[in-house]
C-alpha cells in the first residue's frame, strides 16, 4: 500500500506542462511601481478566447525581488463581442530580466484554468500557456 501511495505522490510530482489547452501572446503594455511593489499591464491574443487585457500586482516576498506573490484581474473580449471576467492569484520566480508566473483563473463564463507565463521584461513580451481545470 505504502509503495502504490508513494507512486502516486510522484506522479503529482511530475505535472505535464508540455501539452496545454491553450496558448498566446501577451505584450507589456505598461508599468507602475511603488513602495510595495509593481503593476503591469498586459494585452493581447489568447487561443480559445480572444483579447486579453490584464492587470496584475506583484509583490516580493524576499529582498532581492526574485520571487513573490500576484493578484490582478482580467478583461477578455471574445471574438463575438462578448465579455468575461476573471480574478487572478499566483506566485513568481524571477532571474534576471525573465519570470516564471503561475497562478489560476475563474473566468465569468465558467472556465477555471491554470496559467503559466514566460515573462521577458526586455522584449516586453509574455508566452501564456493554459490547462482547463474543468474536465
Amino acid at each position: 500500500y505504502f509503495h502504490e501511495k508513494l507512486t502516486v505522490r510522484q506522479r503529482e510530482k511530475n505535472m505535464d506542462l508540455s501539452h496545454p489547452d491553450g496558448t498566446g501572446t501577451l505584450t507589456i503594455t505598461g508599468i507602475t511601481i511603488d513602495d510595495a511593489g509593481i503593476s503591469y499591464n498586459f494585452e493581447g491574443p489568447i487561443e480559445g478566447y480572444g483579447t486579453a487585457y490584464i492587470t496584475q500586482y506583484w509583490r516580493a516576498v524576499d529582498a532581492e525581488k526574485s520571487r513573490g506573490t500576484m493578484e490582478g484581474e482580467a478583461r477578455i473580449l471574445f471574438d463575438d463581442g462578448t465579455l468575461a471576467a476573471s480574478p487572478l492569484r499566483g506566485t513568481f520566480l524571477r532571474n534576471g530580466t525573465r519570470a516564471k508566473l503561475y497562478f489560476t483563473d475563474s473566468v465569468s463564463n465558467g472556465a477555471m484554468n491554470f496559467v503559466s507565463w514566460d515573462v521577458d521584461f526586455i522584449g516586453k513580451n509574455v508566452a501564456v500557456k493554459y490547462f482547463s481545470l474543468n474536465s
